[in-house]
């Protein structure tokens, strides 16, 4: 007999903390940190807090954020914008399943309302980006994993804006095998959603109701893109009867409602942050309504794309075994995309639509397993348990490298170099860290450590040692020789004994032995000019030697560090501003050679109120665009001196580079690259000599140019260039179609230590920041926004103003596009050129991006770092979709896996690549 199928629809100083908690918490598996708290206390559903006042890092903050009254929330911990890493460290109980829980209310705790961008990780793995845009909302990011030992480490670290913080930190302990999967060895289970459909109000459902504290959200609680598109007839039922669940399931409470489709259906449409990937996936039934005898209710899940999972029919009654009991089909490894839309809908024979009680989706987070260093480095702290350097947390590579060492890049990196110089270390060198195989650098001078040198053989790749001015006895090692890569040895000022040894001298090194009174340079040994000889050579050879040897580590530690990029160096040089001349740094064209290049300014090509574009050509052959300035009044002048002086100093391959200017009889004439494909303007709705249009990918591509153009401009530059007029005509298209940045006639330099410029509004309506028009003060954000409208013309192929596209009610595309967007319709808005040609998930994750951009106030407006990487996600997105609309799939069909499911198992999905725990089943892939 065959059985059903189920189915999901179908279904750096960083710091440690160990804290005492009371003796009813420990019962409960429960820890709830209070962060910034004082005192311990006992809110209103029962939960005992305990404030992290143990902690001697970081600075506590009282906020008041209205509608917020639980005492948990008025305060949070904050801590320096650098680039270490904050740990609390939790105790556990190895190989038992938590759910962690971690909160954030920025409640404006700095004053700045700055919104802060940072990163929270678990051990070695980054668990999430915590993105703050609202001071009255409350972030919160939930994980289940399998301990794997006595403690578990939450560490904030790489502050992009804003300080870290955090206001509560919660583990709740799980029973028996509740969560369990076969792929918890490698992945967590970052949550997702969790939702009590039916919900009777707004309030989540939580302990005590559940007895492990989980929160499940009401699926009345609006949010931007969230359960919207429900079908028509949606009603919620709900009843006072009890469910028969057993402990591990969604509580009581939760299954006592539901949601039905009374038309026959019910649809919704469901961001998952993070995803594409891999998910746990389950949906919860109960039958909570009386049947009568002649009426049942069967109905299957319809996916787009999905066509076998609509296959299997749910009858609830028969799978539960009967009403008022839980069914719980679901998935243990399933591929859901961000924007996940489904359907249920009621088969031809039943009398009854569809039902839904509950549902959680969990993406599988890949555990990194961190430096393989761990145990030899954790020798070393035990060593010096007490001192301050000692207590930083979490892995000491990963995601961010303890303040005193240095990590290679690989996946599961080592360590390659140790800094403890001046740290008061006293006794022997700790036998451990010769066990650091990867160590290219070891400085430990200026210390108090006594005994012997001891043996380094194992770790071939060291290149620099340091233990000078310590207390170091006995022999020089011979093996210190054997260190093949060794080019640097500094071990002067130490009670070191006996001769130095002969390979030592002989080999190719900068070597000082000096202070050594009882060490001797052996007879019959050829110098070396990197060597600096030790106590036998008078004052005067020594002060010489010295100084040629500085000069000498200088140029070596050069040489080294550019050769082997030990330390990393910018790949772009910071713009300067010395000058505002810019005959300093442009090349000066004659007006006579102007006019030879463009045959007397024959060709146009271009115009707007800067002036007309000419096409022309150097003697040379290079094809160049001549902008000539129509107006020659002070502020025209003024802008031609700034294009000039700003072009001449900034160099990057998405801004269309300046070649030179001329300034001749009243003429004020700028020389360009030639762009070959003109403006983003005109492809998307100008007129096209050869009616050429862009496909979608292609345009995501011209977006992610663009970006990275503007992301120059605010990060590389010092000080940061603020563009101004950013528009799609300012975007420029080469022969090869890629974008590049124009027009920086209007542009400004931000003034250090200061958020904004005071400037006279300038700009082009439709694309003006209204914060910037209101306050006259310039920022950064104010070219968002204008990005964050040109992401909507390349969504729509419509231009920023409009007095026909947009209707009665809107003039811009701003409030266009956002009237459509909040409600789900994004459809209304796609550029119906695009044709099918494009992958829904990517076209929200612009369409929401770009809503973000265009916030009315430039605080909540995300980085232009943040949108080129949303971009780029996008990009990834729509080249898998593109590849399979193509039926390229041959690829994603070798990497295809099983879906576990409550019986029985499919293959449902393409990976990017997978693990391999066991043969006989393909493993999922976060992605």
């Amino acid at each position: 007999m065959e059985s059903p199928i189920p189915f999901f629809f179908y279904s750096s100083l960083a710091l440690s903390l160990f804290l005492p908690f009371s003796s009813s918490q420990i019962m409960q598996g429960f820890i709830s940190l209070d962060c910034g708290g004082t005192e311990s206390f006992t809110d209103e559903i029962g939960l005992e807090w305990t404030p992290d006042n143990k902690v001697n890092y970081g600075e506590t903050s009282t906020i008041s954020v209205a509608n917020e009254t639980r005492k948990q929330y008025t305060t949070l911990r904050h801590f320096p914008a650098d680039s270490r890493k904050y740990c609390y460290t939790l105790d556990v109980v190895s190989r038992t399943r938590y759910l962690l829980r971690a909160s954030f209310l920025y409640g404006n705790f700095d004053t700045n309302n700055f919104y802060p961008k940072f990163d929270i990780s678990v051990g070695a793995t980054h668990w999430s980006t915590i993105v703050i845009s609202d001071a009255n909302s409350i972030e919160t990011r939930e994980l289940i994993f399998l301990a794997s030992s006595s403690t578990v480490s939450v560490c904030l670290s790489n502050a992009t804006t804003g300080q870290p913080f955090i206001s509560t930190l919660e583990l709740r302990q799980f029973n028996g095998s509740i969560y369990f999967t076969q792929y918890e060895q490698q992945f967590y289970l970052s949550v997702s959603a969790r939702i009590n459909f039916g919900a009777e109000s707004d309030a989540p459902i939580r302990y005590p109701d559940d007895p492990f504290d989980r929160i499940w959200e009401s699926d009345s609680v609006k949010k931007a893109n969230y359960l919207v598109d429900v079908a028509a007839g949606t009603e919620k039922i709900s009843t006072n009867l009890p469910i028969f669940v057993n402990s591990e399931m969604p509580p009581m409470k939760v299954m006592q409602t539901a949601v039905v489709g009374t038309a026959g259906s019910l649809t919704y449409r469901l961001n998952l942050e993070g995803f594409p990937g891999n998910a746990w996936a389950v949906t919860y039934f109960a039958e909570i309504e009386d049947l009568r005898p002649n009426e049942s209710r069967k109905f299957r899940l319809v996916l787009p794309g999905q066509a076998e999972l609509s296959k299997a029919i749910v009858n609830i009654e028969e799978n539960a075994l009967g009403k008022y009991r839980l069914y719980e089909p679901g998935y243990t490894n399933l591929t859901l995309p961000f924007v996940l839309s489904f359907k249920f809908g009621k088969t031809s024979d039943s009398s009854k639509g569809p039902l839904v009680n509950a549902m959680e989706i969990n993406k599988y987070l890949e555990k990194n397993e961190g430096s393989p260093d761990v145990a030899a480095i954790s020798g070393v702290l035990s060593r010096y348990s007490s001192a301050n350097w000692t207590q930083e947390g979490g892995d000491p590579c990963l995601p961010v490298p303890w303040s005193w060492v240095r990590c290679s890049s690989d996946p599961q990196p080592s360590i390659i170099s140790i800094s403890l110089s001046g740290k008061n270390l006293t006794g022997n060198i700790p036998s451990d860290i010769t066990k650091l195989v990867g160590l290219v650098e070891l400085w430990l001078d200026g210390n108090m450590l006594t005994g012997p040198i001891p043996d380094f053989t194992g770790c071939t790749d060291l290149k620099i040692i340091h233990l000078e001015n310590n207390q170091f006895t006995g022999v020089l090692p011979d093996s210190l020789a054997n260190l093949p890569s060794l080019r640097e040895l500094y071990v002067q000022n130490n009670m070191l004994s006996g001769t130095v040894p002969s390979n030592l001298l002989s080999k190719d090194l900068v070597f000082n032995y000096s202070g050594n009174i009882n060490l001797h340079r052996g007879s019959k040994i050829k110098s070396h000019m990197y060597i600096i000889i030790g106590s036998a050579v008078g004052a005067s050879v020594l002060l010489l030697a010295t100084v040629i040897s500085c000069l000498v580590i200088h140029k070596g530690k050069r040489r080294y560090y550019e050769k082997d990029h030990i330390v990393s160096v910018p790949t772009q040089r910071p713009a300067s501003w010395k000058s505002d001349d810019p005959a300093e740094a442009a090349h000066c064209f004659s007006l006579a050679e102007i006019e030879s290049a463009t045959n007397n300014f024959e060709k146009r090509i271009g115009s707007g109120g800067f002036g007309i574009v000419y096409y022309g050509k150097l003697k040379e052959g290079k094809e160049i665009a001549v902008k000539v300035l129509r107006n020659n009044s002070y502020q025209g002048k003024r802008e031609f001196s700034n294009e000039v002086t700003l072009l001449s100093r900034i160099h990057h391959r998405n801004l269309v580079q300046l070649l030179g200017y001329c300034r001749e009889e009243e003429n004020s004439i700028l020389v360009y690259e030639f762009m070959h494909n003109g403006t983003l303007k005109e492809h998307l709705y100008g007129s096209l000599e050869n009616g050429r249009s862009i496909n979608w990918i292609k345009r995501l591509e011209i977006a992610e140019d663009a970006a990275k153009g503007i992301e120059y401009l605010h990060t590389g530059c010092n000080p940061v260039v603020i563009h101004r007029d950013l528009k799609s005509s300012n975007i420029l298209l080469d022969r090869q179609m890629k974008a590049k940045v124009s027009d920086f006639g209007l542009s400004k330099l931000a003034v250090d230590g200061v958020s904004h410029v005071s400037s006279i509004v300038r700009g082009t309506v439709g694309y003006l920041d209204p914060e910037y028009y209101i306050s006259q003060q310039l920022t950064d954000k104010s070219d968002v926004y204008s990005f964050g409208v040109i992401l909507l013309e390349l969504i729509s192929g419509q231009e920023a103003i409009s007095n026909e596209s947009f209707g009665l009610h809107c003039r811009n595309i701003v409030q266009w596009a956002k009237l459509h967007i909040e409600c789900g319709d994004i459809q209304g808005i796609i550029d119906p050129l695009l044709g099918n040609k494009y992958d829904l998930q990517s076209m929200w994750k612009i369409a929401e991006k770009a809503l973000m951009c265009v916030q009315p106030h430039g605080d909540m407006r995300p980085s232009i770092s943040e949108v080129l990487k949303e971009i780029q996600d996008a990009i990834s997105i729509e080249r898998e979709a593109e590849s399979l609309r193509e039926g390229n799939s041959d690829e994603a069909s070798r990497n295809s896996f099983h879906s576990s499911m409550n019986i029985g198992s499919m293959d449902l999905g393409r990976a990017e690549s997978f693990l391999s725990i066991d043969e006989s089943v393909a493993q999922p892939t976060a992605r």
